[in-house]
C-alpha cells in the first residue's frame, strides 16, 4: 500500500491505495465520486475524464499514485453554491445528452477546451471533443451546448 495526499473538488484526502489502483477507481470506490464513470477501461471513450491540475485526463489511464500531491476536479466539483456550472447548464438547456453516460466526461473535456480556446468554431469544438465518445447522439446538441457555454462564460467575464 502507498499513501497518497490529493485534493479532490477542493477537499484534501490522505489515503492508502494499492499502487496499481486507477484514479477512476480511487475516485469512485474510495471517495464515492460516482459521477466519474467507467466506460471502457481502455482510455478510448472519455467517459471518465476529470481535470488533473486543471488539465483534462482520462482517469482510467492515470494511476491514483500519480495524482499524489495534485489537485483533481470531477463533475461533482463543477457546481458552486448550488448553481450549475455554465457548461452543465448549457448541456441541460441544449438537450446535449440522451442516456447521459458520456455527459460527465464530455462536460469536463468541454470545460478544458474552453479554457484553452474561449471562442472555438464548430470544427474546433468537434476536434476538441474527439477523444470523448457519445453512442446516442449525433453530437449536434453537444456542439450547440459548448457554443452556448462559451457565450455564457464570455458574458460572465465581461460583467465581472
Amino acid at each position: 500500500m502507498t499513501r497518497i495526499n490529493v485534493t479532490v473538488d477542493g477537499v484534501s484526502y490522505s489515503d492508502e491505495v494499492e499502487p496499481r489502483t486507477l484514479l477512476v477507481q480511487y475516485l469512485r470506490e474510495t471517495l464515492g465520486k460516482t459521477g466519474t464513470v467507467i466506460g471502457c477501461d481502455t482510455s478510448n471513450c472519455g467517459a471518465c475524464t476529470v481535470h488533473l491540475d486543471g488539465t483534462s485526463v482520462k482517469s482510467c489511464n492515470v494511476l491514483a499514485v500519480q495524482a499524489d500531491g495534485h489537485e483533481v476536479s470531477t463533475i461533482e466539483g463543477l457546481a458552486t453554491d448550488g448553481r450549475l456550472h455554465p457548461m452543465q447548464q448549457a448541456f441541460h438547456e441544449c438537450h446535449a445528452l440522451q442516456c447521459g453516460y458520456c455527459t460527465p466526461g464530455m462536460i469536463m473535456q468541454a470545460c478544458d477546451l474552453l479554457k484553452e480556446n474561449p471562442d472555438p468554431s464548430e470544427q474546433e469544438i468537434r476536434e476538441g471533443l474527439e477523444g470523448n465518445l457519445c453512442r446516442c447522439t449525433g453530437y449536434h446538441n453537444i456542439v450547440k451546448a459548448v457554443q452556448q457555454a462559451a457565450k455564457d462564460l464570455s458574458s460572465q467575464a465581461v460583467s465581472s
